[in-house]
């Protein structure tokens, strides 16, 4: 049984010092996933369930940059997948959006996140059972937390009038990013008949 609460600081794991090995690439578009990024690009990291479907939402959406899948919201430093599943290094599963404000807008971003999952599961998204399921969004400046706060607070009452519950997602100022094991990154391209486990509500976020 998958923990469905977060760890106590004393009970996360020690991690590393070393960084995922990766080649870099990104196996869609060809483009580093390493930054540094060009200077007209902001980003965020989106946690909506397995982050195998999570990343194909994003990686076809002009106006993205680049996507990679990795760890975040935890406290162990560049763990494995092997420990993030353990539930013992606080981490979530995400989707990091490399993007272009002037060719898409970040409301846009915010409304496919929304629409792609179920945002009121808690430590789960469908079958997926654990606290890296859990929905989330990690923003890198004041603009993206509020312009998230409010679609949060404009897609509860649309849920709620469907009959869901409460939103469980949660919006935080983003802390370090943990690049996954390359076989994760862009991974329904690489296995175009693999896992995905990600549903949306059918209830518009508009």
């Amino acid at each position: 049984m998958k923990p469905t609460t977060l760890p106590d600081p004393s009970e996360l794991l020690p991690g590393r010092e070393q960084a995922m090995p990766l080649s870099g690439k990104h196996f869609v578009s060809g483009r580093s996933i390493l930054p540094p990024f060009p200077d007209d690009c902001d980003s965020i990291l989106f946690g909506l369930g397995c982050f195998w479907g999570a990343e194909r939402k994003f990686w076809d959406l002009d106006g993205v940059f680049i996507t990679a899948v990795g760890y975040s919201g935890g406290g162990t430093p560049n763990p494995t997948y092997e420990e993030v599943c353990s539930g013992r290094t606080g981490h979530n599963e995400v989707v990091m959006v490399v993007y272009q404000p002037d060719k898409v807008a970040l409301d846009d971003l915010l409304r496919l996140f929304w629409e792609s999952h179920d945002p009121t599961q808690g430590m789960r998204q469908g079958n997926d059972m654990g606290t890296q399921y859990r929905s989330a969004i990690y923003c890198h400046n004041e603009t993206q937390l509020t312009a998230a706060k409010k679609s949060r607070q404009q897609y509860q009452q649309a849920l709620a009038d469907a009959g869901y519950p409460s939103i469980t997602t949660e919006i935080l100022p983003a802390g370090p990013f943990y690049y996954a094991e390359e076989y994760h990154q862009q991974y329904l391209a690489k296995n175009p008949h693999g896992y995905c486990g990600l549903g949306g509500t059918g209830v518009s976020c508009r």
